[in-house]
């Protein structure tokens, strides 16, 4: 059986978009390395990237 993490002790990273810490979420379970933005907000606002750079 596969140890369960309490709510404190799941893993965090930072919003591309607000700056803003967000925690693991069981949805992201399957692409949780892939995830960049905390919300879906976040991810239509993300911010635009210069031509050429």
């Amino acid at each position: 059986m596969a140890t369960t993490l309490k709510k404190g002790q799941l893993p965090t990273k930072i919003c591309a978009t607000c700056g803003l810490p967000f925690e693991y979420r069981k949805k992201w379970r399957n692409n949780w390395e892939a995830v960049k933005y905390c919300s879906e907000r976040c991810q239509r606002n993300k911010p635009a990237t210069a031509p050429g750079a």
